[in-house]
Formats: structure tokens, sequence, C-alpha cells
């Protein structure tokens, strides 16, 4: 790719070189005005040619697999609670306030957590979280190199991102390990990047994509919650163990040509904006240890302020790329309305319902999830994947989007022509949209995946 860039950039220098002397001819020779016209065509030609030579091809989702937990993962609330009570670590305080939450939050009693969370106290020894990681990773991605009949030999880049715990070898290397990839297969492992780490991979994987042509590349997306468990009394630290639950997927992606008529979908757009840079979003969310040496993530509590600063920001941006005319005419005109004429009136919000038809919301928490809804102007059947996901089966982190997307296509709702978006929103802070377009239509999925058997009893009232 560095060759390619640098030969059309070579092309276009050429030619400006090569065509400026003989325009300046022209001109001092007085020669009849269609030579000037000539000259203006090859130049435009030259100028097509090197838009067409750089135009990368499509990235296509071929197909992706979640994990469905086994039943004795299972986590009720009150097998939670008792539990809780038994480690010996936290006070009646934090119990009842781990109990308002666990009752707050828009879960149901069919959540899960890893084995190593169900002993008395909790298990969180390398091995336990290497074996949770196993226990999740390598069913998804059995199941899809199976549907998508593509053999491991055959993938040319790996990503596996899983935010808490990063191992030596790393996770990446569990999975050529054990699936005996090649030599060559470009691999990263992204760890520290939260819940929006899956769409930071995707587009991690559609850039080195740009520049491998014909390549599959396989994106494994989870979080290790054995080794994320605070036994603590510090609240802001409490709430991570009531919300996070298992989770996992494996999504192909392909730039493939012949992989645009049996793929689902192609990458229509996507967008990452962070704010790092300012320290009270910074530390909104960090991994810290408490008063007394125990380390869990603290939640400020101007989270959720952040978190909206965050994505006002981010989505005005992605307004400018995707939204029509008229709706970015609209949103100009209040601004300067609001500026110059009335200071206190609304500025309009853009209707993405415009262009999108589909929404995958961060699990965040059944209010995070309407206040995202409410200012993005969305009915609850625009809501209503990220709700049920939340009901079933809990925060699952950097993994949920794909469990909404899941959802959305267990109803059969997706048409050809469709465009879903995926907003990943995670610590640092950062949010991250992915816009997929779908490419075929999509129907059978009401029995498959981590909805089959139980698509039929939702929605539900939260």
């Amino acid at each position: 790719m560095q060759l390619h860039s640098t030969f059309l950039e070579l092309l276009t220098f050429s030619t400006l070189m090569l065509l400026t002397p003989i325009e300046a001819l022209f001109i001092l020779r007085k020669w009849n005005p269609i030579f000037h016209f000539l000259l203006l065509c090859l130049l435009l030609l030259c100028f097509c040619l090197k838009s067409h030579l750089s135009k990368s091809r499509p990235v296509y989702l071929v197909d992706f697999s979640c994990f469905k937990s086994p039943s004795f993962c299972r986590v009720p609330f009150s097998t939670f609670l008792e539990n809780a009570s038994m480690f010996g670590s936290f006070d009646a305080e934090s119990l009842d306030f781990m109990a308002k939450i666990l009752l707050s939050s828009g879960q149901s009693e069919e959540t899960y957590l890893p084995p190593a969370l169900h002993y008395i106290p909790p298990k969180s020894h390398q091995q336990d979280s290497i074996g949770e990681a196993e226990m999740v990773l390598l069913p998804v991605m059995d199941d899809l190199l199976s549907k998508t009949e593509v053999s491991s030999g055959e993938i040319d880049i790996l990503i596996v991102n899983c935010s808490g715990f990063c191992p030596s070898p790393a996770l990446s290397s569990i999975i050529i390990n054990r699936y005996k990839l090649r030599y060559d297969v470009k691999s990263y492992n992204l760890s520290g990047m939260g819940c929006s780490a899956g769409a930071i991979a995707i587009d991690l994987a559609q850039n080195l994509l740009k520049t491998h042509n014909n390549s599959y590349a396989v994106i494994l997306s989870t979080e290790i919650l054995s080794t994320g468990w605070y036994s603590g009394n510090e609240r802001q630290k409490l709430l991570l163990n009531c919300v996070f639950r298992m989770g996992g997927a494996a999504i192909l992606l392909t730039n493939k040509k012949e992989a645009g008529k049996s793929s689902k979908y192609k990458l229509f757009c996507s967008l990452r904006t962070q704010r790092a840079f300012e320290d009270r979003a910074y530390y909104s969310t960090i991994r810290e240890e408490d008063s007394i040496g125990k380390l869990g993530v603290t939640l400020k509590r101007d989270l959720l302020q952040v978190a909206g600063e965050t994505l006002r920001a981010h989505i005005s941006i992605l307004g400018q790329e995707i939204l029509p005319i008229m709706e970015k005419l609209q949103y100009l005109f209040s601004m300067i309305r609001k500026k110059f004429v009335h200071k206190s009136g609304e500025i309009y919000v853009p209707n993405f319902k415009k262009v999108i038809q589909h929404f995958c919301l961060p699990t965040s928490g059944r209010p995070v999830i309407r206040e995202i809804g409410k200012g993005l102007k969305l009915g609850d059947k625009d809501m209503e994947a990220a709700l049920m996901t939340l009901h079933r089966f809990g925060n699952q982190s950097s993994s949920s989007l794909w469990y909404e997307l899941a959802y959305i296509e267990a109803k059969e709702r997706v048409k050809k022509g469709d465009k879903v978006w995926l907003l990943g929103m995670g610590s640092g802070p950062k949010s991250n949209s992915l816009i997929w377009e779908c490419v075929r239509p999509i129907v059978g999925e009401s029995n498959k995946g981590p909805w089959a058997g139980c698509i039929h009893r939702y929605p539900v009232p939260v």
C-alpha cells in the first residue's frame, strides 16, 4: 500500500510537472484554444485515474457469532446477593446498595457470571481468567468458522480485544496457538480500551484491510470478569460488580470482491472520537485502588455529564458525514439563531432516522439508554434492541453491540439496503460509530445465535 500511495503521488506530481511547461508554451506561442481544452481534458483524466486507483475496496461483514453462556453460569439476584453476603468482604450498606442497583439496572434474573465468580470467595487467579477467556472465545471462534466455511489457515488478520485482562502470552497468541494460524498472520491485542473496544477493533481491522487486499480479518471481542471483581466497600467501585456480565463475540470481515454477494453487511462509515485530553473527562472512569488497597473501577459522579458531552461532539461530526443536506442546514440555522437572535432557543437535533433504520446503543444501564435515545430523538422501537439485550444478558461491555444486532436479525427487521448504527462508548472517554449497510436479505436467524429459544418472549416491559 505504501508503494501504491507513493506511485499515485508520483503520478500526480509528474503530470503537473509535464503539463505546466506545455501550457506555458501554448500561451507564449498563442496556439489555438483547442490545445488548451485538450490539455485540460488530459489533466482531468489523470486526476480521475488517480481517484479510481486510490479508491479502496469495500469492507464486508461476512457474519458474526455471539457466545451463549451455559445455564450453570446463570446468576439470579438472590444468588448474587446471597453469595456476596458470604464472601466476607462487603458490609451491610454495600449489600443494600448492590441490591438497589440490581433492581433498578434493567437486567433480568437470567444474566451470567463466569464460574470463577460463583466460588466463595471468588477466584481471580491467572489460570481462572485464562480459563474464562477460553470458555468464551473458543466456542464463538468455532461457530464463526463453521457458519462462514472459512478455515483457520485463511485468516490473514486477527484482533482480540479485552479491556481488563492482558496475560502474557497475549489472548491473540492463545488463539493463534489453539487454531494453528499461519506464521504471517497479522495479530493484535487491544486492552484498556473499555466498552467501545469492539467498535475500535472493527475500525482497526478496516484500516488494515485497506493495506492488505483479498484478506480475511477475525475480531474477537470480550471482557474477562474474574479479574475485574471488586471486593471492597466504595460505592463508586461496586457498580461494575452489579451490571457487568459474561459475553463475547467473533466477527469476520473481508475485502474480497466475491464476498459482496454472500456477506451480510458492507461498512458504510466509521468514526472515532475521544476526550482524554480533558482532565475531568479522563478521570471520570478510572481503575485504581481504594483506601485499603483493593483494586476496582471508579465511576465518578459526573460520568453521565461527561458521556453526554462526548456523545454530542461525536454525533456532530458524524452528522456532517452522513446526514442529508436539509438536516445539516436546519442544524446550522438553529445554531445561528441561538447565537444571534434567540439565545434561549433550542438547537435543532438532526433526525438520524432519515439515514439510519436500526440502532445498537451502549448497554450501560436503562437510564443511560433512554437518555441517549432522548438525545437522538429515538422511539421505543429504536431503543428496543439495547434495552432487551441489557434485560436478557446484562452489560457485556464491548460485545453487547453484537447481541443487539443479533436481536434485530432474530426479529427479521433488517432489509436489504437498511443501515444499522452500532454506537460504542467507553472509558477514556471515547465514542465510536460503525454504520453498516445490509447487502442482502437476512432471514432465518430467529433459531440461531444467542436469542435462539427466547426471542419469542421479547420485547418485555422494562
